[in-house]
């Protein structure tokens, strides 16, 4: 059975860039607009998320408030959350770690750093 990440991100371009190298390394991929949408999501699945990869400017609900709520559920405590963002500096990473995040990585990125993140946590 394949595993579920649940990428996050309100950049159509982003998504489809996530979705696409993800899924061509056998991953099942959910996609959500932002934070209040990913929760609505996990809400309704009926199966659990393995990965969460998340923007933190977002409308609605931004990456750490997203972080925050997925760590109070008892179900995705423990799911591994990798912060994508175009934000670099240290009081932003400080706070996504502190937040509950497990990873950061800064946008630009090269897809072969997200996937090597992504199998520390999934293989």
């Amino acid at each position: 059975m394949s595993q579920t990440i649940l990428v996050v991100d309100d950049s159509p371009t982003v998504v489809k860039f996530l979705s696409f190298s993800l899924k061509g390394k056998g991953y099942d991929v959910l996609t959500a607009r932002d934070g209040m949408d990913a929760l609505e999501k996990m809400s309704s699945l009926e199966t659990s998320v393995d990965l969460i990869i998340t923007d933190l400017n977002m409308p609605n609900l931004d990456g750490y408030g997203l972080i925050e709520a997925v760590r109070e559920s008892q179900e995705h405590q423990e799911t591994p959350i990798i912060i994508l963002s175009s934000e670099e500096g240290v009081e932003d990473r400080e706070r996504g770690i502190s937040a509950g995040a497990s990873s950061y990585l800064v946008k630009p990125f090269k897809s072969t750093l997200l996937l090597t993140e992504v199998s520390k946590y999934l293989n």
